[in-house]
């Protein structure tokens, strides 16, 4: 049976690897979240997830290694020993610097130095942890795959070639948790394990229902040179096509092809 231990479900993303992985009678799938009872309340409520015995949740603030240690122990007594896939996709997307670029924000050098800490312990420190406790279940598991959730943003070419300034704080940790995935992939390939970042796209998880009008009319803005990247860009997708375009690339992605690559949902680095 294969396994998945995907972080972050409570919501977004996360929650839809959940249900597709789930759907699938054969995979045990594991959450990890910080609010355990609040996830398995709204998965129990849920009618699409009715009678899936082969999802488990477990509880792990990704900021505490103690608590992540214990995670990697109770995955590996529920799945024997080994894992299959580890998808590190817990991340924290600031509004604090979502729609102004590094200058702009100038102004305000304690939310700055907040919002960078927040960042990079999440998505940089957290990611060498998760990746570190749960290498001895991969290492057992059969198809030996790590990913992390990773975005377009994190390409410096797009960045340059398109003016994308704004979310300058979270590009860069996602930029350095890119290095993280290939400097594992340069000490782990001889293993034959696989690490990839992998973007999920522009996802619509709900993040634009509640923006002032000055919010919306910067997002206009990079709305507009998201047209100049891919004329063909119709908004942004769901979680549900995201997950199912991912999950091809990862089923087909190998250590020799992808091992250390940052790729898009579609396989590829067109991040639209």
């Amino acid at each position: 049976m294969p396994s998945y231990l995907v972080t972050g479900v409570a919501r977004g993303l996360g929650y839809e690897w959940v249900l597709q992985l789930s759907a699938n009678p054969e995979n045990i799938v594991i959450g990890l979240v910080r609010n355990k009872t609040a996830t398995e309340t709204k998965i129990n409520s849920d009618p699409e997830l009715e009678g899936r015995s082969n999802i488990h949740i477990l509880e792990a603030d990704l900021t505490d290694y103690n608590a992540i240690k214990q995670a990697a122990a109770d995955t590996s007594e529920i799945t024997c020993g080994k894992l299959d896939y580890l998808i590190q996709n817990a991340g924290v997307v600031p509004i604090f610097d979502a729609f102004d670029g590094p200058g702009t924000l100038s102004g305000q050098p304690q939310e700055i130095t907040k919002t960078l800490r927040d960042v990079y312990e999440v998505h940089v420190i957290s990611t060498v942890h998760v990746f570190n406790l749960f290498l001895p279940l991969i290492r057992e598991g059969s198809a030996k795959k790590v990913i992390a959730t990773t975005t377009g943003y994190a390409d410096d070419a797009l960045t340059r070639d398109y003016g994308l300034y704004v979310a300058p704080f979270y590009s860069a940790s996602k930029a350095a948790q890119n290095t993280i995935v290939a400097k594992y992939h340069a000490q782990y390939a001889d293993e034959g394990i696989l690490f990839l970042a992998l973007a999920p796209g522009s996802v619509d998880v709900g993040q634009f229902d509640s923006l002032t009008e000055e919010q919306q009319q910067k997002l206009a803005i990079t709305g507009q040179k998201f047209m100049k990247y891919e004329p063909d860009f119709a908004g942004p997708i769901t979680t549900e096509e995201s997950i199912k375009l991912m999950l091809d690339v990862i089923k087909t992605a190998t250590v020799e092809e992808n091992g250390g690559d940052f790729l898009s949902q579609k396989g590829n680095k067109r991040w639209l």
